[in-house]
């Protein structure tokens, strides 16, 4: 028996590098001395991609979790669906790659929900070719949702010491600034503080970012701060919370990024986004809160502008396998 957790990698969209960097990220070997991998897509695929990056690892198809040796030099694929043998085309959308992707990210989460894995890793998709592939999701937070019936399911994104909850993420800016409510940020606060108590924080110190240019200067630029953000922050400190804010988003994340903060509690996409990609963009990490089960992703797209040539980076990949072995084994958030 080992206490190494086993994790179901996705390999993305199958005409972009997710191929190329999932199969990178396992001429590691070191990754085998903290988990279980076994890749969910095609055995051509991937035996296509280790070509592509010139390694001589090979690669076979297993029923089912259960059967997977996890040994370094043979990287195991269970194929979900009819989509082996296909030959998806490189660097573009395409209906296949978006149907295949879309299937591979169901079954991975379901083998997760029913516990034949310990978590998922995700390589990138592309919405265009979900889309494209008669999927209605537009990503895999509404997957995940959909699939687990989670009320509230979250985005948090880690590069280092860099940590961004987000309030919201896929909505225009201005449902995200409608979206900017008490009741929706303690939702959110409570929720991470409960998950860094799970990862080991006793007391994470919980920073929420504010809405307005200079958190409003009292009331002369809106009044989100006001009459939404500080109520939220009162309240959670009331409840033991170590919470404060809101902080001005152009100061915040430099106090994070020096250790003052755990983690910053941002009001929509580009808020955290941002921070993160000039912070650390290679070694970005997304950590979805509120499912049922764990699941950790590259934070980068297809990049069909290279795909296939072999000179992808495999750095995020390789982060997010690492934080996924980590808090699948409960021994914290660092990468």
């Amino acid at each position: 028996m080992t206490d190494k957790p086993l994790l179901a990698i996705t390999i993305g969209d199958p005409s972009g590098i997710g191929p190329e960097v999932v199969t990178k990220a396992l001429q590691v070997r070191s990754m085998y001395d903290i988990l279980r991998p076994i890749l969910i897509g095609t055995v051509n695929v991937v035996a296509k991609a280790l070509n592509d990056i010139r390694s001589t690892d090979s690669v076979v198809g297993i029923g089912s979790p259960d059967d997977a040796k996890c040994e370094p030099g043979t990287i195991e694929v269970v194929s979900s669906g009819d989509w082996e043998g296909t030959v998806f085309p490189v660097g573009k959308h395409d209906a296949r790659s978006g149907s295949a992707s879309h299937l591979w990210v169901e079954e991975a989460a379901k083998m997760c929900m029913v516990g034949k894995v310990d978590g998922m890793v995700t390589a990138p998709v592309n919405k265009e070719s979900w889309n494209m592939g008669g999927s209605k999701d537009t990503g895999h937070m509404e997957v995940f949702r959909r699939l687990s019936g989670s009320s509230y399911v979250a985005t948090m994104l880690v590069s280092g010491q860099m940590r961004c909850m987000h309030l919201s993420t896929h909505k225009s800016l201005g449902e995200a600034v409608k979206y900017v409510t008490t009741e929706n940020i303690m939702t959110a606060v409570r929720l991470t503080n409960e998950k860094f108590n799970e990862w080991g924080f006793g007391k994470p110190r919980i920073a929420v970012a504010a809405l307005n240019p200079h958190a409003s200067d009292n009331g002369l630029i809106g009044s989100e701060e006001a009459d939404e953000i500080a109520p939220a922050v009162a309240l959670a400190v009331s409840e033991g919370i170590d919470a404060s804010g809101p902080h001005p988003a152009d100061t915040v994340f430099n106090s994070a990024s020096a250790g003052k903060y755990d983690v910053v509690v941002v009001m929509y996409h580009d808020q955290g986004h941002i921070p993160i990609k000039v912070y650390g963009v290679e070694e970005s990490v997304t950590v979805n809160l509120g499912l049922p089960f764990l699941r950790t992703s590259v934070d980068h797209g297809t990049a069909f502008d290279i795909a296939g040539t072999g000179i992808a980076s495999e750095i995020s990949m390789i982060e997010a396998l690492k934080l996924g072995a980590s808090l699948a084994s409960r021994k914290g958030l660092s990468t």
